[in-house]
């Protein structure tokens, strides 16, 4: 027995409501965002950090969403992928530079001479093309600043070594190096989430405790951080050695 026309155009509409309400949720994370900022200006960085991981919870949530409910074909006036790009620009790059103008982060100018670098080349990575690859790496460092500047909020290094990783990453956007898109690469897709839920674990505790990371935290996030270089790097010259077959 075929459905009856009116039940399966409430259906349809349900559909399309739930489509467009993953829209929303995408949308959520810029008011987050603002959130976030908000706690910055007023010098609560514990808490600018936790409104940032509720960003990225929703930020990894979305795209499962969004092909489940199948977004592109039920709610096409909004382009998902737009819509994730800019509250992406505001979680990963905007709030954290901002973050680099406190000088109990980063030694004035070179704070705010670092969040000009960011935002602007930022910009740029967001708007390329070729930022994935055909099997979802990055290519280049993925301007996940967001990371980046809470390890110097949470490890406190001297200001030249601060500097330094800054401008190392800068330079990796747009230099022909990978990283690992923790959800979409399918190899070792197992290990490398088994090493992001470690992470997110010591990063949360690290939330708990006020940004100051104990030991066994800092060796979790450290481990964390060489896992994905290496895995990169692995890659890469996997790559090159195929090449040369």
């Amino acid at each position: 027995m075929e459905p009856e026309p009116g039940r399966q155009g409430r259906a349809t509409g349900l559909r399309r409501a739930l489509a467009y309400g993953v829209h929303v949720f995408t949308a959520l994370g810029a008011a987050l965002g603002l959130l976030s900022l908000q706690a910055v200006i007023a010098g609560d960085l514990a808490q600018a950090f936790g409104w940032l991981a509720v960003a990225l919870l929703v930020d990894a949530l979305d795209g499962p969403l969004a092909r489940r409910l199948e977004v592109k074909e039920l709610a096409r006036r909004y382009d998902g992928a737009q819509l994730d790009l800019v509250v992406d620009f505001i979680t990963y790059v905007f709030v954290p530079a901002a973050m680099l103008l406190r000088a109990d982060v980063m030694t004035q100018p070179w704070g705010l001479l670092c969040g000009v670098v960011v935002t602007l080349t930022s910009a740029l990575y967001f708007a390329d093309t070729g930022m994935k690859t055909d099997d979802w790496w990055f290519r280049g460092f993925p301007a996940v600043w967001n990371i980046v500047v809470f390890y110097i909020v949470a490890f406190a290094p001297p200001v030249w070594l601060a500097l330094a990783v800054v401008l190392i990453a800068t330079v990796l956007m747009f230099a022909p190096v990978v990283f690992v898109h923790p959800v979409r690469v399918r190899r070792w897709r197992g290990l490398t989430l088994t090493v992001l839920v470690l992470w997110g674990g010591a990063a949360l505790w690290t939330l708990w405790r006020e940004m100051r990371p104990d030991l066994p935290a800092k060796g979790i996030l450290l481990i964390a951080v060489a896992y994905f270089v290496l895995l990169g790097l692995g890659r890469a010259w996997e790559r090159r050695r195929g090449a040369r077959v």
